[in-house]
């Protein structure tokens, strides 16, 4: 996968995580008790960039912050 959309999309997480107002501790214990075993370590390397995000994370992700595909894929940094 491409470097700088795995970042993008990272950035995205951290984002609405953030204007969720849940903490990466938070997101990632929402992450596991919805059978999704992410550690807030693993979560940060995602929100950076470091570590791939598979799909089925994509979705719990996706249905835990309850935002769409597009909040998540697109790119929301303004040029």
């Amino acid at each position: 996968m491409n470097k700088n959309f795995e970042k993008m999309v990272g950035n995205n997480i951290r984002m609405m995580r953030e204007k969720k107002g849940l903490t990466q501790d938070m997101l990632s214990a929402k992450l596991q008790t919805n059978g999704c075993d992410i550690t807030r370590s693993a979560l940060a390397k995602i929100e950076v960039g470091q570590r791939h995000l598979y799909i089925d994370e994509l979705v719990l992700i996706k249905n835990i912050l309850n935002i769409q595909f597009e909040d998540i894929l697109t790119n929301t940094i303004p040029k």
